[in-house]
């Protein structure tokens, strides 16, 4: 039977030689690359995108309430009939 010791040192060579293998060495070279490309690509967070998308959305609302208040302006100024202006907006 293998005692203990025996179970050890067989797991540390095994370790040893996975750290020390040419695989090892790609894979930290992959991330490095990897890593590198996506800093250069000047990405946002999704916490940042979400904020912006937020913004915009209450842009959006603000446009179009903009944009019927000047067709209602200009509507009224052509003789047309008056209409109400929210001045809320």
């Amino acid at each position: 039977m293998i005692n203990q010791s025996t179970l050890d040192d067989l797991s540390r060579r095994v370790r040893e030689l996975v750290a020390s293998s040419p695989a090892q060495d790609v894979q930290r070279n992959v991330r490095a690359v990897v890593g590198s490309a996506l800093q250069r690509m000047d990405l946002v967070t999704r916490e940042e995108f979400d904020v912006q998308a937020a913004v915009l959305a209450r842009t959006r609302e603000k446009l179009e309430a903009l944009e019927a208040r000047v067709a209602g302006l200009e509507r009224g100024a052509a003789g047309g009939p008056p209409v109400p202006v929210d001045s809320a907006g």
